[in-house]
């Protein structure tokens, strides 16, 4: 009697905790936090800065506020209003892996709130639901929620802003709103670089519905914020964006990778980038590939016939994110549109809402939970999986603290030149001056493409020569590329004429001590 009064008490029990977590009211609220769960989980883990990371913490940690405006090292680039907050968090709270990213993790757990907002305003409830689940956990996006990069950013900015001009709809426009809708648009740019695809799409389509309403009135006040929009773009424009656009070397990296189309014509490119967008940054597996986008197809065609405007809006600054590509302009690839994802993860999440809601009745009632399980559940068993196992991409800091407590006085360190900014970023916290180690000779990718090249492999053996003779050299790897086999060619090379000592590996760095004497 008493094991059954136990099993009852326990039943009463899980029906709480099952209502207070999972009742209707409570579900978003559930999901949001299991969200910011996940993102703070990553940024306590205080994984060692990548090598994207490092290049840009260099620039924000070296320079003044005053140096930021210019040409940044090392091929980076991101806004003046990113750049400067990230330069005051480390003089507020230090030179570290966690101040420098407090704003991306910040930015990151805001958009979850601001991206439900959004999904009440433009879905039915069940949708908002899927697409929040969606937007909390899709593993790519969570990954970049917690990066010395401006990408987390650049989604809150992309929420905020659709957020915002939504409700342009169906206002009058007074002088006030003109006034406010023109200054958040304005400072926006200042802090986003794809702000300007979301003002300029959400605002030619508002343009266009007001022209086909006849709506003379407002169509001059729409053209009053986008006058205000126009005036910070231009100043933006000389202040930064003018720099960025004239680096060469960082549009023929990204030109190699076939982010831009061949020409105007080239709409296999297009279909490409478009199915591709669903594997990187949605994160779908490729199994699953067809049926996300299949979704994505449902949901824009019952967006379309449900509210056309709201439509019209959400896939505006896709259209001109790929005209800016097709202008060579803009690179349509991964982590530079991420801030596309709420728009997808929105029409994703209508999608199988409409699945599940035409199927129920019929002999198919099974395939609306089977494509709402295959798209929904794997991305909250991964998130739920990095709260045990956080990301780690490139753990360079453990590997130099290795060489650090095991370097004897007479010791050569010889970085990898694709470890360069990495271990400069950490030479000073293991208290490492010029002259302590030898930098590997320069990346030669930017004059022979990607790989390593024939040319390329003979720099890198003579400069490996150089060590001959020493008792004791550490060679220090990260950033890597397997695909190209470059740590086993240099390795083998090493090989031939010394005998390796110690090795210590972690996630995407390690370290080999040799005897070249």
């Amino acid at each position: 009697m008493q094991d059954v009064f136990k099993r009852f008490k326990k039943n009463k029990f899980n029906q709480k905790v099952s209502h207070y977590l999972f009742s209707p009211p409570r579900l978003p609220w559930t999901i949001i936090y299991f969200g910011i769960l996940v993102r703070v989980v990553q940024y306590l883990s205080n994984r060692s800065l990548w090598n994207d990371e490092a290049a840009l913490a260099l620039n924000i940690v070296n320079r003044s506020y005053l140096e930021l405006l210019q040409p940044l090292d090392y091929d980076q680039g991101a806004p003046i209003g990113f750049l400067f907050i990230e330069k005051l968090a480390i003089k507020i709270f230090g030179d570290n892996e966690y101040a420098l990213r407090l704003f991306p993790l910040f930015s990151a757990i805001i958009s979850l709130f601001l991206f439900y907002k959004l999904a009440k305003q433009c879905l039915q409830p069940q949708a908002a639901i899927i697409a929040l689940t969606l937007f909390s956990t899709l593993h790519i996006w969570l990954g970049y929620a917690t990066e010395v990069k401006q990408y987390s950013s650049d989604v809150a900015v992309a929420v905020l802003l659709c957020l915002v001009l939504m409700q342009i709809n169906g206002k009058k426009l007074n002088f006030v709103q003109i006034l406010t809708f023109g200054i958040v648009g304005a400072i926006a740019i200042w802090f986003s670089y794809p702000a300007i695809f979301i003002l300029a799409g959400i605002g030619i389509s508002y343009l266009l519905i007001s022209l086909f309403e006849n709506k003379l009135l407002k169509t001059i006040k729409l053209l009053g914020i986008y006058t205000i929009w126009t005036l910070s773009f231009v100043c933006f424009y000389f202040v930064s964006l003018k720099n960025l656009a004239s680096q060469e070397d960082l549009y023929k990296s990204w030109a190699s990778r076939g982010t831009f189309p061949a020409s105007v014509l080239d709409f296999t490119w297009l279909l490409t980038r478009f199915i591709e967008f669903f594997h990187k940054p949605l994160g779908f597996p490729d199994v699953f590939l067809w049926l996300a986008i299949l979704a994505f197809l449902v949901g824009c065609i019952s967006l379309f016939l449900k509210n056309k405007k709201f439509l019209l809006i959400l896939l505006s600054p896709l259209f001109i994110t790929y005209l800016a590509a097709y202008l060579q302009k803009y690179p349509f690839d991964g982590r530079l549109v991420l801030f596309l994802v709420p728009f997808f993860t929105l029409l994703i999440g209508e999608g199988i809402a409409v699945i599940q809601h035409k199927t129920r009745h019929t002999f198919f009632a099974k395939i609306g939970t089977i494509v709402l399980i295959l798209l929904v559940v794997p991305p909250i068993g991964t998130a739920s999986y990095l709260i045990f196992k956080p990301y780690q991409k490139q753990e360079l800091r453990p590997v130099i603290s290795y060489i650090k407590n095991h370097q004897q006085a007479e010791d050569i360190i010889y970085v990898y030149q694709r470890a360069e900014y990495q271990f400069k970023y950490y030479t000073n916290k293991f208290g490492y001056q010029k002259g302590d180690y030898i930098l590997g000779i320069d990346d030669l990718d930017k004059i022979d493409g990607q790989g390593t090249s024939e040319a390329e492999w003979q720099r890198y053996k003579s400069d490996l020569d150089k060590l001959r003779g020493n008792r004791r050299v550490w060679i220090i790897f990260s950033h890597v590329r397997s695909w190209d086999k470059e740590s086993e060619r240099i390795t083998e090379y090493l090989d031939q004429f010394g005998k390796q000592i110690d090795v210590f590996k972690q996630e995407g760095s390690f370290v080999y001590l040799y005897d070249l004497s």
